[in-house]
């Protein structure tokens, strides 16, 4: 699989070949979809809280007896069912969303993030870009690149490159993001992605193959065998 890489003018420089383990997986969606709920559930904010009957403030006391009196049953003034009472089953701001997820299945959610994006034609290369920190310049690069201002954009970066970071952090839905962070959220969230070329290799230094796989067998001990003599 190959991308168009681009200069940081905005012109066609050439291709790039993307390593196939990351870029040319099986497409999970129902993973990709587990890890999106996982982020986005690790990052909410429990906001809304509803008093408990204990949080509400009022006497205790019954507020007539239980029976002879013709009417329903009542009990304190701080019951759910009297004006100015608590909330039943009402949201709680000690409520956890978190989520875990073995990181097998992360990097498998990343995965196939971008062989679905890569596939879908949304992924560019930039071969380098200047150390002068010049929006317009940025500007005028992502105007020449086939990707859609207003959109969400997100460039990513091999390291915490200040050039790039300070050019494009004024521009509508641009950001960068540094390889080691990249995630399925950001990933499927983009309209468009545009690698450093370096960051391809960062990112496969990251989430490459390992060397040895689970499937390969120990190496054999040799076995030696002891004969006696007889006589």
């Amino acid at each position: 699989m190959t991308i168009d890489v681009y200069t940081s003018t905005g012109a066609k420089k050439g291709t790039a070949t993307l390593p196939k383990d990351l870029f040319e997986a099986n497409i999970n969606e129902g993973l990709m979809h587990q890890a999106v709920i996982r982020q986005q559930g690790n990052v909410r904010n429990t906001v809304a809280h509803t008093k408990g009957r204990g949080e509400i403030s009022g006497s205790t006391r019954k507020l007539y007896q239980q029976k002879g009196t013709g009417r329903a049953r009542r009990g304190q003034v701080r019951s759910p069912v009297v004006r100015g009472g608590n909330k039943a089953f009402g949201p709680k701001s000690n409520a956890n969303f978190t989520l875990e997820m073995p990181k097998k299945m992360r990097r498998a959610a990343l995965v196939s993030s971008l062989s679905l994006q890569v596939k879908n034609g949304a992924i560019f290369g930039l071969e380098s870009y200047p150390e002068a920190i010049n929006t317009k310049d940025a500007q005028k690069m992502l105007e020449k690149m086939p990707v859609e201002l207003g959109r969400k954009i997100i460039i990513v970066t091999a390291d915490n490159n200040a050039s790039v970071n300070l050019s494009v952090r004024n521009i509508p839905n641009v950001r960068t993001v540094m390889a080691q962070y990249l995630n399925p959220l950001d990933v499927l969230g983009s309209r468009q992605i545009v690698f450093m070329v370096d960051a391809i290799k960062k990112l496969e230094e990251i989430h490459g193959k390992e060397t040895k796989t689970e499937t390969e067998e120990a190496p054999k001990k040799k076995t030696t065998t002891s004969t006696t003599a007889t006589t």
